[in-house]
């Protein structure tokens, strides 16, 4: 007897279908989280767990933020956001360059990495609290001594991801480059920082953030403006909503940094998706 063999087409499996219920929670996710966190906060403040004077309720905050803003106040939030805008993106930009052009020469010249990783690895072991006295001794109270505390605390995550970035290059393209009589300007153009650009903007991120800190650090050992003296005016006041409304404005301008880190690796990074297609 013939046996007959049915052969059934394989069929490819569908791709899962994102239903619009699920991407509007994604979207709507973070926005849920900052009402609860809200609503908690109002429960406890009303529930009087803590003193009014250490956990003022939503209100209040809100009615400072208003006050320091356009309401006229004797404090302007505004004047002390651009004295920390000025130190955090002064020592960014500064710990990004030193970082970066450091990062490469090591990369290439490993003899110099024996000699500098101590003096590197001793600064990064250091607390920035710990030396920040000192740059405001030598530096003075200005934005100097702020941009500088930022950009040493900008300056190790970037040079750790230059150096593994221009060192994860594949050995085959380099030989590649090389055998097309490809200069030390076109090496580094064309294929190095290319290669190392997802590593780079990776480390981008954390220090944009870090940058953050580094002024506002520097802000509370000696400053005359700035957010970080700001929280140090409430804080010997005993004004609450004025700290929690610095505090507050940190972190968004730490968001808003971190955002364009974001749509610059979007744009930088575009050819990755490109090429993968």
């Amino acid at each position: 007897m013939q046996s007959t063999v049915v052969r059934k087409s394989v069929q490819p499996t569908p791709a899962p279908r994102t239903f619009p219920l699920r991407r509007m929670l994604r979207l709507t996710a973070p926005f849920i989280t900052f009402a609860i966190i809200i609503s908690v906060w109002q429960v406890v403040a009303a529930l009087e767990i803590y003193p009014s004077f250490l956990l003022p309720p939503p209100a209040d905050v809100i009615e400072k933020f208003y006050e320091v803003t356009i309401g006229g106040g004797r404090v302007s939030l505004w004047v002390h956001l651009w004295a920390t805008l000025q130190a955090v993106l002064g020592g960014l930009l500064t710990g990004l360059i030193a970082a970066v052009v450091l990062g490469y020469m090591i990369a290439k010249i490993p003899l110099l990495e024996d000699f500098l990783s101590p003096i590197v690895v001793a600064f990064q072991a250091t607390p920035v609290v710990a030396y920040a006295p000192l740059l405001v001794i030598w530096f003075g109270s200005g934005i100097e001594s702020k941009v500088i505390t930022s950009a040493l605390i900008v300056f190790f995550p970037t040079l750790m991801n230059t150096i593994v970035g221009v060192r994860s290059v594949p050995k085959s393209l380099t030989d590649l480059m090389r055998s097309l009589n490809a200069t030390p300007r076109q090496m580094m153009l064309k294929l190095e920082i290319p290669a190392a650009a997802p590593v780079l903007i990776g480390g981008l991120k954390v220090s944009a953030t870090l940058a953050v800190i580094g002024a506002v650090v520097g802000e509370f050992v000696s400053a005359k403006a700035g957010l970080g003296f700001l929280i140090n005016i409430g804080r010997n006041q005993y004004d609450m909503p004025l700290v929690i409304v610095a505090v507050l404005t940190l972190t968004l301008m730490a968001l808003v940094l971190y955002g364009l880190v974001v749509l610059l690796e979007h744009f930088a990074l575009a050819w990755r998706k490109r090429a993968r297609l």
